[in-house]
């Protein structure tokens, strides 16, 4: 509703509240005059001036204002124009009190109070110039009502026994003439009064929407930044909390409102004084914290915490600001584990140089001595042994250079169902292998890929491996292969291989697809670190999601469909 229509409604409830006032004093009056009349009888015409004064006309005045608020309410409701309804007020009221003044005993009667009530309220409604106007027209009535009285012998109730008027005409003017300037002084001072009323008022409302408008724009702006705002008091309860607070931390405002910070951030306490120092005093301080949102996942905030103070310089609570850094964290994980990446490649083609010369002599060496000279078996089998030792440093660090430097193939079209299939084929012939192990295959026809084969089938080898080497007692292993849909109709190819082995301790989880980690006692800790590195070359992601005792599960999802991979690889 806009300030026309307030102020509108304004006048209009101060209307009817002059209409229901006007109807209490007359009830008032009326009321006052019967119990009066049934209390003394007689005795009535004490209070009017005159023992004889009957009260039938008072009677009169007053039921005709009770028909006159009739029609004030009547004309009202279906003509809107405010200055003709108050004037129309205003001038029947002048009459009225004029008759009241007459019957009730004239020069006599206290009831030409009435006529200054008539002025104030029309200086309310009407401002200083129509207050004026009621202020002379009340004047004139009462002049007239005397002048009525003194030449033609009208007599008020109260002096109708009387043979001769008593009052001087010296007399009557000066009443005239002290009711006149009393009239035009009320006028004045109470125009004066609601005038500066009303400049107040105007002032104030001027100052009221500039602070709606300070206060909606200091929302607005709350509302808009994209970080997390939240007030707390010393008391520690929440105050604010801004759309972007919700957003991060999953809670909506009213959860949180009113309520203490401690319930949503549990380390709250713990945080500040952990960067809090006697020296910093109540200086700003930042930090960091892993943060567990409604949906109990866990993110990392970056915090600001800030004292708030009042327009005194006196701390009322504190202002925390805060982002969700995680994709910060994730990408600064990334970074670190390409400059670990780059940094291995580097020494990875020095090693191979140096140690790779050294094996072919040393394994050549032993090949002549097998075959130039007769040997115990003792000897023969140190001398196999020295060539298996050859065989697993050749594997390590052709597991190395793949993970510091893909060797560069063509893509191909790869049967992911056929490649799976010969990968179990594989391991089915290998020492890791167990009788007691129950695979379950899930695999759906026709999924073809543009990939390199060798590294796709590297990514299956070391999954399925991993899994098999994580249930050295037998178990259950599944691996499903299909196509999911995504956001904005994009398509992606998902390998989910599943165990029913040892599981990975939540302490592990971050570190397991970090090079050279492993907790295996025969392992080398390249495996995992291999699949992450080819997955990311293709754009994809890998999900590890573990229990421990109960088993893990691995889901690999690269990119299907058009455009091509990033760095070249696509598929079909």
């Amino acid at each position: 509703m806009d300030e026309g229509r307030l102020q509108e409604k304004s006048v209009t409830e101060r209307i009817r509240l002059l209409i229901l006032f006007r109807i209490i004093v007359v009830t008032l009056l009326l009321g006052t005059a019967l119990l009066i009349e049934l209390k003394l009888g007689d005795g009535v015409g004490h209070l009017l001036g005159s023992p004889d004064v009957r009260l039938f006309p008072l009677f009169g005045i007053i039921i005709v204002t009770y028909l006159l608020s009739l029609i004030y309410l009547l004309l009202f409701r279906f003509n809107q124009g405010i200055k003709l309804n108050i004037y129309f007020q205003a001038s029947c009221d002048i009459i009225a009190a004029t008759a009241l003044v007459h019957f009730t005993g004239g020069v006599e009667s206290v009831y030409s109070l009435f006529y200054i009530l008539i002025i104030i309220y029309s200086v309310i409604f009407l401002a200083r110039r129509g207050g004026m106007l009621i202020a002379s027209a009340s004047s004139i009535s009462y002049g007239l009502m005397f002048v009525v009285e003194y030449y033609l012998t009208i007599l008020p109730l109260s002096l109708s026994l009387i043979a001769e008027y008593k009052y001087t005409t010296a007399f009557l003017m000066m009443r005239i003439f002290v009711h006149w300037l009393s009239f035009y002084l009320i006028a004045l001072v109470a125009s004066y009064i609601v005038e500066r009323e009303r400049k107040l008022s105007s002032l104030l409302e001027e100052k009221e929407s500039a602070f709606e408008q300070l206060d909606l724009l200091h929302r607005s702006i709350i509302e808009s930044v994209e970080a997390g705002i939240i007030t707390v008091t010393l008391a520690r309860k929440i105050k604010l909390f801004n759309r972007a607070a919700g957003a991060i931390t999953g809670f909506a405002r009213r959860e949180v409102i009113n309520r203490p910070i401690d319930l949503l951030i549990p380390d709250y306490q713990s945080f500040r004084e952990g960067f809090l120092s006697p020296s910093q005093g109540s200086n700003q301080i930042r930090g960091e914290l892993i943060f567990q949102k409604k949906d109990a996942s866990r993110i990392h905030l970056g915090i600001a915490i800030s004292p708030l103070m009042d327009s005194r310089g006196a701390k009322i609570g504190e202002i925390l600001v805060f982002q969700d850094i995680s994709l910060i964290k994730m990408m600064q994980k990334a970074l670190e584990s390409n400059r670990r990446m780059a940094f291995i490649g580097e020494m990875a083609s020095a090693l191979a140089h140096e140690i790779r010369n050294p094996l072919a002599a040393m394994s050549g060496s032993i090949q002549i001595l097998k075959k130039s000279y007769f040997h115990s078996k003792k000897d023969i089998k140190l001398m196999e042994i020295v060539l298996r030792g050859k065989e697993q440093i050749e594997g390590f660090m052709k597991d190395f250079l793949l993970l510091a430097r893909p060797a560069p193939e063509i893509d191909e079209i790869v049967n992911v169902n056929q490649l799976v299939r010969e990968v179990l084929e594989s391991l089915s012939l290998t020492p890791d292998w167990s009788e007691q192990y129950e695979v379950e295959l899930r695999l759906k026809e026709g999924v073809l890929i543009m990939a390199k084969k060798s590294e796709i089938r590297q990514v299956m080898w070391n999954l399925i491996l991993n899994a098999l080497q994580s249930m050295p007692k037998g178990g259950r292993l599944s691996v499903e292969s299909g196509i999911t849909d995504g956001d904005a109709g994009a398509r992606f190819w998902e390998l989910k291989v599943a165990d029913s082995g040892v599981g990975i301790e939540e302490k592990n989880l971050d570190m397991v697809l970090q090079p050279f980690f492993t907790t295996k006692e025969r392992g080398t800790g390249l495996g995992l670190a291999i699949v992450n590195r080819i997955v990311t070359d293709y754009s994809g992601s890998m999900r590890i999601e573990s229990t421990f005792g109960k088993g893990t599960v691995f889901t690999v999802v690269l990119p299907y469909g058009e455009p091509f991979f990033s760095g070249g690889k696509g598929n079909i």
